[in-house]
């Protein structure tokens, strides 16, 4: 018969012998245990379950500094608990594992300094790790000590703290001024470990720091920086990914140290050839790429001779992918594809839509976070997009799903896709609101979630755009009188002011369309005119002022109600227009939309023309216009000029 495992090694037992009086029997345990759970995800859940942690802690903080066995076992155990699994780190933590390992770093059996320093380091690889506060005078003396000491494990522990835990502009400061860079540009020259280790503080310690970058860029006259160049070209992948890193990070916040087209081309090869590795170098080297070409035109440029596109496209082709290198092909693709019309078309004919198609299902949030990002890149192609051959229900319908998605994040992505889809002038609009888009637009334009609330409106906002009459009718009837008025009065200027546009696109076409703002009442239009004499955003009132333009386009009676609003001062003490105030403002959009307001107030075929600009004119509105003839901004300028042309018909005016 085939042999089994002893029984009393499951791990009920196992629990039981840790808990023994007897040393030899904790000891074997914790080998036994140990060799379990390393490597083995399932096993360390199944101890974390059973209570093993805080046992193994309990061992290891009783233990005298002299039962170095114990120290060595429980050290590494609480190690292999730490290593790749949040859960046991938090377990580590909560158990009160941290103050234990920090004292035995100081024993004086060097076997026990390393379990205790392996241990440390894997719990700093957390996100969970607290973070080391090396600011106090004595903790960052004992970092240094780290830093300096002899032991290669110790040495890397103070490294891995500082990547962890450096990342404010005062950390990074002192750990400047106490020799630290200095120190680990040293460790580059070492073992594998102590240069891979160093690269990441290096990278932690320059990130969004001008004056530390300079400084490092000079060591040893240009030294250290081509020695991280040098990295880039190292034999083992996770060296080239970490130097590329720091260069990366040099490049963000000084580009001047990075201008040369050799070493910047090396990077962006570089980081592709890197998602060939099978492990977490090949998953991180996409984000990489997406941090180092991240709103950089030249870098798109550089990256579309050398085929970044088509290669990325190729790897987004083989199946399957790993879920964290697609997320960050996907989000490399979307910078590419976030600025130049040449990379948009390029990947559209590449026809791997449908791959990015497909990743909107995905399992894992962040993909389809990072899917809808990519498609929100890709429609800003207004060429391709108006074209219609790309964007058809097999888009349109995965993202209205994810508008229901239980991720607050992929809502959010979603309906910035989408919002670049429907402004399409005809073929998506249509489509959108067939599946029920509409529906669920309403719906979070409603969330208590004002980032939610704000891309919905946003959206709403784009349908809304070049829509006919009968579209603007099926929003308006989802989306009711009421629930539009609350959104130009919400709480957030930020959503006033897309509330506002969505309204300016309603009111803009027909006369039929501006009767919408009268219903209720003019609960609208009410809402209108109280926001542009009482909001404090620039923005807000520019929009405002827009609705009230459009409005002034239509008959009689909705010219004079945009006079009513204008000339009669509401929630305000001021006794002088609102315009005025908008015309001498400093916002050159401001003054444009306040002249496009009179410019359609006194539109000489219109019957009541004469009359309105005299009122407009003892307003001091005509005045203030006049003044305005060399306006800096153009479009007001013009805009002014009409208006003047405009006046010099009426029998009253001396313009």
């Amino acid at each position: 018969m085939p042999a089994s495992a002893s029984s009393n090694n499951r791990p009920p037992d196992l629990l039981c012998r840790l808990n023994s009086g007897d040393e030899d029997t904790k000891l074997k345990a914790l080998r036994e245990v140990k060799n379990q759970i390393i490597g083995n995800k399932t096993k360390k859940l199944s101890y974390i379950k059973l209570g093993a942690v805080p046992t193994v802690v309990d061992i290891l903080g009783t233990a005298s500094d002299s039962d170095t066995c114990l120290l060595i076992q429980s050290a590494a155990v609480i190690g292999s608990f730490s290593c790749g699994v949040d859960v046991g780190v938090k377990a580590v933590l909560d158990s009160g594992a941290f103050p234990h390992l920090f004292r035995i770093i100081s024993n004086s059996d060097d076997k026990v300094v390393d379990a205790a320093a392996r241990s440390l380091r894997m719990i700093f690889q957390s996100k969970l790790a607290p973070k080391y506060h090396f600011l106090e005078e004595e903790k960052l003396e004992f970092l240094l000590s780290l830093l300096n000491s002899e032991n290669e494990n110790v040495t890397g522990l103070g490294a891995s703290i500082i990547s962890h835990s450096c990342e404010t502009s005062a950390e990074q400061m002192v750990l400047s001024e106490a020799g630290v860079l200095e120190r680990l540009i040293t460790l580059l020259e070492g073992s594998l470990n102590l240069r891979d280790v160093s690269l990441e503080s290096l990278a932690a310690i320059i990130k969004n720091n001008c004056e530390i970058i300079s400084k490092f860029v000079n060591l040893d006259s240009g030294r250290a920086l081509s020695l991280i160049k040098e990295l880039v070209k190292d034999r083992y992948p996770r060296t080239r990914l970490l130097a590329c890193m720091v260069l990366i990070a040099i490049g963000q916040s000084s580009p001047c140290h990075l201008r040369d087209i050799g070493i910047r081309t090396k990077l962006i090869l570089t980081l592709v050839e890197l998602l060939e590795e099978s492990d977490r170098v090949g998953d991180e080297a996409p984000f990489a790429l997406a941090r180092l070409i991240s709103d950089k035109e030249d870098l798109h440029k550089l990256a579309l001779e050398v085929d970044i596109l088509i290669k990325l496209c190729k790897f987004l082709s083989k199946v399957p992918v790993r879920a964290k290198r697609l997320e960050g092909i996907l989000l490399a693709l979307s910078e590419l594809c976030s600025k130049l019309e040449n990379c948009r078309s390029q990947f559209l004919t590449l026809q791997v839509l449908n791959l990015v198609t497909d990743a909107l299902k995905h399992d894992l949030a962040e993909v389809r976070t990072a899917a809808c990002i990519c498609i929100r890149s890709v429609t800003r192609s207004v060429k391709n997009l108006s074209a219609g051959h790309y964007f058809n229900e097999m888009t349109v319908i995965p993202l209205v799903q994810l508008l229901r998605d239980p991720c607050t994040s992929v809502q959010v992505a979603a309906l910035g896709a989408i919002s670049n889809i429907v402004v399409d002038f005809k073929i998506r609009k249509s489509t959108f609101i067939q599946c029920g888009g509409v529906k669920h637009l309403v719906q979070l334009s409603k969330s208590m979630d004002a980032v939610l609330r704000l891309n919905a409106v946003l959206a709403l906002r784009n349908l809304m755009f070049l829509l006919d009459k009968n579209g603007k009718e099926c929003i308006l009837l989802e989306l009711t009188i009421s629930t539009l008025a609350s959104l130009i009065c919400d709480p957030e200027p930020s959503i006033q002011e897309q509330a506002l546009a969505l309204v300016r696109n309603l009111v803009d076409g027909c006369v039929d369309s501006i009767e919408h703002v009268f219903s209720e009442d003019g609960l609208i239009i009410n809402s209108v005119g109280r926001q542009v004499w009482t909001a404090l955003k620039p923005e807000v009132c520019v929009q405002g002022m827009y609705v009230l333009s459009n409005v002034a386009a239509g008959n009689e009676l909705h010219k004079e109600a945009v006079m009513h609003h204008l000339l009669q001062p509401e929630a305000s003490e001021s006794t002088q227009s609102v315009i005025i105030k908008f015309l001498q403002g400093s916002d050159s959009q401001l003054r444009t939309a306040s002249v496009w307001g009179v410019v359609n107030l006194t539109y000489p075929d219109s019957p009541g023309a004469s009359d309105r600009y005299e009122r407009l004119r003892d307003a001091g509105i005509i005045s203030q216009i006049k003044s305005m003839v060399n306006d800096p901004c153009l479009d007001a300028k013009f805009r002014v000029r009409t208006v003047l042309e405009q006046c010099m018909t009426f029998p009253s005016s001396s313009a």
